[in-house]
């Protein structure tokens, strides 16, 4: 695939300023997403950004590259099952946040700090002992590059991970991975629930209540897409006590209604979509490299399955 004129969509015109100079041989127009014309979409050859505009067709481009790692906003679009067009994610080290962002949360519950914060208001001296990382269990649901990462860092801590998948295919530093269909012992099992899964037709309301009535007082924790939960169904968990706690980055509409119900349970913590946020520098990056493997015929690990949807 030979590629010329490349149109990169936001205001990153500082932001790939050093970068410029790598890119000499090829024309690039920098365009706000409000700003571009049909005559923008075919002039490029390429479509860089975190996402389509109003005009964008996959056949309007021979290569798409999405600043995200999620690319369901782009797959709403009808015809990339016949079209010729590559599109391709932006891989960065979103295992890496992510998986902090989520011991952040375990080990403020294993390490009581609840309860010692309530201690501390009461003005109470008592002795609760903090449950050691190697004695938890994590099942994990997404077991791709950002699944493993994360189950690669958990497991440095000595916690067990057992990952779920379409496949069920053993994947490394997973203890074992299962297909949904037989994961029931390991979500009844875990003591955390993590759902790191794009969305899909396979994954949309995956966690309904036939799922979430299999876990046992567990901690859910949903970074992937927010539609892969559905609400009502979780609220149900809560209130039955399958669910003890839900941590959420992510939601079925962003920003999350005011009226949800979700905002004043004392059980669900809320956050705004912060658990992996795509460092821009780390996301051109991405893209030149992505560029360089395409021009060079090598294989792309960060290449979009439209079969699958990721």
């Amino acid at each position: 695939m030979h590629i010329q004129n490349i149109l990169i969509v936001g205001d990153y015109k500082a932001s790939i300023k050093k970068d410029l100079s790598k890119l000499e041989q090829y024309h690039i127009l920098i365009k706000k997403l409000a700003h571009i014309t049909e005559d923008d979409l075919n002039w490029a050859d390429a479509y860089v950004g975190f996402e389509p505009c109003e005009q964008f067709h996959p056949n309007k481009v021979k290569w798409v590259h999405t600043f995200n790692a999620g690319v369901n906003n782009y797959l709403e679009i009808e015809g990339w099952q016949t079209s010729q067009t590559l599109m391709t994610r932006t891989v960065t080290d979103f295992g890496v946040k992510m998986a902090e962002y989520c011991l952040s949360y375990i080990l403020r519950d294993t390490q009581q700090h609840t309860a010692f914060n309530e201690q501390q208001k009461n003005k109470q001296w008592k002795a609760i002992s903090p449950k050691p990382l190697k004695d938890i269990t994590i099942t994990l649901f997404g077991t791709g590059a950002i699944g493993q990462k994360m189950a690669e860092i958990f497991s440095v801590f000595g916690i067990t991970v057992h990952g779920v998948s379409n496949s069920g295919m053993k994947k490394p530093f997973f203890h074992s991975v299962t297909n949904v269909t037989h994961s029931e012992s390991k979500i009844a099992d875990a003591d955390y629930v993590i759902s790191t899964l794009p969305l899909t037709k396979s994954s949309e309301y995956l966690f309904n209540y036939t799922l979430f009535e299999k876990m046992n007082n567990t901690v859910f924790i949903n970074l992937g897409r927010g539609k892969v939960v559905d609400t009502e169904s979780l609220i149900t968990a809560l209130n039955n006590k399958h669910v003890r706690h839900a941590i959420l980055d992510v939601f079925e509409s962003e920003p999350l209604s005011i009226n949800s119900k979700l905002w004043e349970r004392d059980d669900v913590t809320i956050t705004p979509h912060i658990s992996a946020l795509t460092d821009i520098d780390d996301a051109i990056a991405c893209f030149y490299e992505t560029l360089q493997k395409i021009e060079r015929g090598y294989q792309l690990d960060n290449k979009v399955d439209f079969s699958k949807g990721y």
